[in-house]
C-alpha cells in the first residue's frame, strides 16, 4: 500500500469517527409491552426527535425495561436509562403536587387533563422542581378511572365494601380507602395474575388498560363515573446529565417536542385506546353501571376531604395558594374539553 492509499484510509477512518461522535443515542426504557399506548407514544416521540434533528439524535429502545415500574424514576435519575416514564404514585410520599391530577371527577379525556396538568406545571415551577434529579419532558395522565370487577355490579357506595381491589398508588389509594374498598397497592402489570387467580376481585383502571393488561375477558362489571372516579399522573423524563451533555441545537429539538406537545401525544394515544376498549366491553357484554345522582353525591361527600388534604399538604410543601392552583387546573380542563 502506497503513501496515498494509506493517507486515504486514515482520512476515511477519521471521518468515520467524526460522524459517529456527531450522533447522540438515547437509551430508552419501557416497563410496559411494546404494544402498550405509552410504549408506542414514547417511540413516536423518539421518531419525531430523530426526524427533527435529521438523524443526529436517535433512540435505542431497549427490548425490556431496565427496572420494574416502581424503580423506573431512580433508574433514569441514576443513568441506567436516558429516557422513560413512570407513575408518580408508584413511589409513595415522593410527589405531592401532582396528586392534584388524581382527584375524582376531573375530566373525560386523557388529552384534556394531561394538557391542563402540563400547563399548571409550567405556570407553577415547584411542580417541576419536585422531580429532583431528572429532566422533566412532560407530565401527563391516563383517561378517566373506572372501577372494574369480576363479582357484582356496583350501584351505590356500600357496594365497594367487601371487594378486594388492586390500586396503583398515590391519591387513588386514599380514595379507595375513603370509599370503603379493600385496596392493595400493586403495579398495573400484575393485574391479570391477581384477577385470574382470584387474589383480587377488581382493579381501578382506565378503559384502555383492560386491553393492555389482557383482563378484558376477565372483568364482568364496570361503573363509569362522569369525569372519572379517579386519575393517575405520570412523568415522562430524561436523565439530567444526558440532557446537559446535549448540544444547543439538540436541546432545542428536545424542548420543542416537550411540554404541551408531548402531553398531547400521550393523552391522544391513551384516548384512542380508551375508545377501542369501551367498544370491546360492549362486545364482551360487560355490565356497565352509570351512577345516579345520589351515588355521585355520596362519592363526592366521601372524597371531598382528600381535596382539602391535598391543598394543606401542597401548601405545607411550598406551593402557594394551592386551592387557586387546583381551581385553575379544573378550569383549564373544562376549557380543553369544549
Amino acid at each position: 500500500m502506497n503513501l496515498f492509499q494509506r493517507t486515504c484510509l486514515a482520512t476515511a477512518a477519521l471521518l468515520g469517527v467524526t460522524t459517529a461522535s456527531a450522533q447522540t443515542v438515547l437509551t430508552v426504557s419501557s416497563w410496559l409491552p411494546p404494544t402498550h399506548s405509552l410504549s408506542m407514544v414514547q417511540k413516536e416521540w423518539c421518531d419525531l426527535l430523530e426526524k427533527n434533528t435529521a438523524g443526529k439524535v436517535k433512540c435505542n429502545i431497549l427490548p425490556r425495561g431496565v427496572s420494574a415500574a416502581p424503580g423506573t424514576y431512580d433508574a433514569v435519575k441514576n443513568g441506567l436509562a436516558d429516557v422513560s416514564y413512570t407513575v408518580h404514585g408508584y413511589t409513595p410520599g415522593r410527589f405531592v403536587y401532582t396528586q392534584m391530577a388524581e382527584l375524582p371527577f376531573l375530566g373525560n379525556s386523557a388529552e384534556s387533563i394531561s394538557v391542563a396538568l402540563q400547563k399548571a406545571a409550567q405556570k407553577y415551577p415547584p411542580m417541576i422542581a419536585e422531580h429532583q434529579g431528572v429532566k422533566v419532558i412532560t407530565l401527563f395522565t391516563h383517561g378517566p378511572g373506572i372501577p372494574f370487577n369480576t363479582k357484582k355490579s356496583i350501584t351505590k357506595v356500600e357496594d365497594f365494601g367487601g371487594l378486594k381491589f388492586r390500586v396503583g398508588g398515590g391519591m387513588v389509594n386514599e380514595m379507595a380507602k375513603a370509599l370503603g374498598m379493600n385496596a392493595t397497592l400493586k403495579p398495573a402489570p400484575d393485574s391479570y395474575e391477581l384477577l385470574s387467580g382470584g387474589v383480587m376481585d377488581g382493579t381501578l383502571f382506565p378503559a384502555e388498560s383492560t386491553i393492555s393488561f389482557r383482563i378484558d375477558k376477565l372483568i364482568k362489571h364496570a361503573t363509569i363515573f362522569p369525569g372519572g372516579l379517579y386519575n393517575t399522573s405520570f412523568v415522562f423524563m430524561m436523565n439530567q446529565a444526558k440532557y446537559d451533555q446535549l448540544g444547543a441545537d439538540e436541546k432545542k429539538a428536545v424542548d420543542a417536542i416537550s411540554g404541551e406537545v408531548a402531553a398531547r401525544m400521550f393523552g391522544r394515544g391513551w384516548d384512542k385506546v380508551d375508545r377501542v376498549a369501551l367498544g370491546m366491553m360492549q362486545a364482551n357484554q360487560v355490565t356497565v353501571v352509570r351512577p345516579d345522582a345520589k351515588f355521585i353525591a355520596d362519592v363526592k361527600a366521601r372524597t371531598a376531604p382528600l381535596e382539602q388534604k391535598w391543598i394543606k399538604d401542597a401548601e405545607a410543601k411550598g406551593l402557594k395558594d394551592a386551592a387557586k392552583v387546583l381551581a385553575e387546573f379544573r378550569a383549564e380542563i373544562a376549557k380543553q374539553e369544549k
